[in-house]
């Protein structure tokens, strides 16, 4: 017998041996398979059940202060405006609300007609029930209502349970699925033993941790029939996990003591990082004194308890004239001046540096091309190499500082776009977090950029990419697909390249809450006075307000062109309306900036020239600098605020309206285009290139009752304070947590082999 048969023979034979083990454990796993699908549908189904009962008296116990109140009251609107806010809880099909004689006295528009109310003679049911109606499985839960201890009534909660039939169906596919991965599993075992090390297990089970997937260990042909199941596995835990998300937000109070404990308990020990372009203190040369600058900055305001809690260090160019005289001879310096928390490291730059990484690149290139504003992006070779430059020094600032090869590394906006590829080489192990804060464009936009896939590789060396929005997030990732050979992962909005796995997440940047100045502030009476008097305003004319750079991008042009229109087409509100523009000056070395204030200034000018008229003036431009305490009492005094951007990440002016009106009066005209008018529904949404909408939503804001702006008000505030700005920076650092646990348990799989 020949080598080649005898070896064919034994092949043979394995073959038979291996059949006699595939075949009963096939039909065996295939028996049990089927023998647990009726018990899984049974456990999905109850635990669904005990879940919305959980959730209806969440909400019951919720609303009931409230709700309690509105009914004392009678005041139907309230009431129906109380449920309407309730309903935007997907799930929550119906609400209504009967007296205690079988009368349904409110209830949303869905609220089924074959649902009766109790009466006297037949009582609510004590525990929820299921109902089937034509429009499919509803939950029904009946909550006795009491006000002050004395029955009211009774408060009906209606949940859709269409959701658990295809979670049903989606546990049964995963149910067979396990099956099919347990058979794979024993089959690789017991048949391929000799080819699979356990190296090779490990490693696989490290690329399942950095979530590159189940399948990959694998071979290939039955990687591309998982594919699909993985992807619907994938779509799950992430609406799992956004579903926790929302269940946070409703438990949690998020504030700098909750941001602290967050550190500690989930980032204890680490060291964390800040990169930005702008530093969170300035140091200037006064007449006598070095005097101490804090910019009015959203960033600073939403990563300084981040530092304060965790002593870290924060890299930062260093423009102010004194800031070199107060450094140490490493560039340290310990801020904040009156208590010291943290450090501030800082980077100088040239005159001709900063004029081609900063008002070159980063501001004449990447800012026009981000936003949609009709304002040419220039790019030069020049401005290009300065900008490679000056984030390589920042890199390599941030490794000096690093005291450990993982460090948490926060790089902040579009001045640093190459930093995390640069960060990733160096420190492969740290978890790099950035934030575009401004908006990413369509591909097809961004393809202007000569060096548009430089700028993809350095954002890709990112663990955690966060932009304001989802559809940002859905902007970058249609880019990348676009002019990159990686693997996009939609359903976890994941981009597997180079080795490396990014997470493209939207994090809706907000504001402090309370305002710093929440218990010094003036009165809302005095700062009307305060302004009246210091603009020579009449008693009885109405203010509207704009608190903007002066930047092509936020439509203050715009703006005062609907000023124009509403003075046409109403001029009752001549001498009873002026406009107040707050314009701080911005980037004025660029020749577009010089040129946007000049025609700001000439059509300000005319608007006056044709409707002012004695001591009445129309519009009061101030191109100056404003301290965010005087800003704030503009914000009290306005009866208006106009945030007519072109195009914006998210706009804080927005919710700093908001925090400022304590009084729950004041109306907000907001842009479409920015990232707010995804949260803030019940302002004035408007498209700020119609004039004319623009100019009846100013009208209908000036004309508002008092009621109306009352309940517009208090439901943003209500956002505001929930969503602020230490929910943003805790949520990009749990994600960041969660990543790092699944990093180092890779890491001690790896040493184990």
């Amino acid at each position: 017998m020949s080598p080649q048969s005898g070896k064919k023979i034994r092949s043979f034979q394995s073959m038979r041996l291996t059949m006699r083990f595939i075949i009963p454990l096939i039909i065996a796993m295939t028996l049990l398979a089927y023998a647990l699908l009726p018990l899984v549908d049974k456990l999905t189904l109850h635990w669904f059940t005990r879940d919305l009962d959980m959730r209806s008296q969440l909400i019951a116990n919720t609303i009931q202060e409230p709700l309690g109140e509105f009914l004392e009251q009678g005041n139907t609107y309230r009431i129906n405006s109380l449920m309407k806010r309730a309903l935007q809880d997907e799930r929550l099909f119906a609400m209504g609300f009967c007296d205690g004689q079988g009368k349904l006295l409110y209830s949303t528009p869905k609220f089924p007609e074959d649902i009766a109310c109790p009466s006297p003679d037949s009582p609510a049911p004590e525990k929820p029930s299921i109902l089937k109606l034509p429009s499919g499985l509803v939950h029904v839960a009946v909550k006795p209502f009491l006000v002050d201890g004395v029955p009211f009534g009774y408060l009906f909660l209606i949940h859709d349970m269409s959701f658990i039939e295809s979670r049903s169906a989606d546990t049964r596919k995963y149910v067979v699925f396990f099956f099919v991965i347990l058979f794979l599993v024993i089959s690789f075992i017991t048949v391929l033993v000799a080819h699979l090390s356990w190296r090779g297990w490990m490693s696989g089970v490290r690329a399942l941790l950095r979530g590159e997937g189940l399948v990959k260990p694998f071979a290939k042909e039955s990687s591309s029939e998982l594919q699909p199941l993985m992807g619907d596995l994938r779509a799950l835990l992430r609406t799992i996990d956004v579903e926790r998300r929302l269940a946070d937000d409703v438990t949690i109070s998020w504030n700098p003591d909750k941001l602290r404990e967050l550190l500690y308990k989930q980032l204890a020990g680490e060291q964390i990082l800040v990169v930005s372009n702008r530093e969170p203190y300035i140091h200037m040369k006064g007449k006598e004194v070095i005097e101490v600058n804090r910019p009015a900055s959203g960033l600073v305001t939403a990563i300084e308890p981040v530092m304060k809690a965790c002593s870290g260090t924060w890299i930062a160019h260093g423009g102010g004239t004194a800031d070199r005289e107060v450094v140490d001879k490493n560039d340290h310096v310990y801020i904040p001046p009156e208590n010291p928390k943290y450090t501030l490291r800082r980077i100088w730059l040239s005159r001709e540096e900063e004029k081609g990484y900063y008002y070159g690149f980063a501001n004449e290139g990447l800012w026009p091309l981000c936003h949609i504003a009709h304002v040419r992006p220039i790019f030069r070779t020049s401005d290009w190499e300065h900008y490679m430059t000056i984030n390589q020094r920042f890199a390599d600032a941030v490794v000096k500082e690093a005291n450990k090869e993982d460090p948490v590394v926060l790089v902040q906006d579009y001045h640093f776009a190459l930093l995390p590829d640069m960060l990733r080489r160096i420190l492969p192990k740290s978890t790099i977090i950035t934030f575009w804060h401004i908006p990413w464009p369509n591909p097809e936009s961004f393809g202007i950029c000569p060096w548009r896939k430089e700028l993809l590789q350095g954002m890709l060396g990112s663990t955690i990419l966060g932009f304001h929005t989802p559809f940002h997030c859905k902007n970058f990732l249609e880019t990348v697909d676009r002019y990159m050979e990686t693997r996009i992962e939609h359903e976890s909005s994941t981009i597997s390249h180079g080795g490396n796995l990014t997470l493209v997440e939207s994090y809706p940047i907000s504001i402090q809450w309370p305002p710093p100045w929440q218990e010094s502030q003036p009165s809302i009476e005095q700062c009307r006075t305060e302004i009246r008097r210091f603009l020579k305003i009449n008693n009885d004319c109405l203010i509207g307000l704009g608190v903007d750079r002066l930047d092509y991008t936020k439509g203050i042009f715009e703006r005062l062109r609907a000023v124009e229109s509403l003075l046409e087409n109403h001029p009752e509100m001549i001498g009873r309306f002026s406009f107040v523009q707050i314009a701080a000056p911005s980037r004025s070395v660029l020749e577009e900036y010089q040129v946007f204030e000049s025609r700001v200034r000439a059509l300000a000018t005319h608007i006056n020239q044709r409707f002012a008229s004695g001591a009445y003036q129309p519009v009061y431009l101030r191109v100056e600098h404003h301290e965010p305490e005087d800003v704030n009492r503009f914000y009290r005094a306005a009866d208006v605020c106009m945030v007519t951007s072109l195009h914006d990440g998210m706009n804080l002016v927005a919710k700093e309206f908001i925090a400022s009106r304590d009084d729950e009066r004041g109306v907000l005209v907001l842009s479409q285009f920015t990232g707010a008018a995804h949260e803030l529904y019940e302002a004035l949404i408007v498209n700020p290139y119609h004039i004319e909408q623009t100019a009846d939503a100013l009208y209908r804001a000036l004309t508002m009752p008092e009621f109306e702006q009352q309940e517009r008000m208090h439901s943003m505030r209500s956002m505001v304070r929930d969503f602020n700005v230490y929910r943003w920076a805790g949520r990009m650092l749990i994600d960041a947590s969660k990543i790092r646990q699944r990093e180092k348990l890779a890491a001690r799989i790896g040493m184990e082999t």
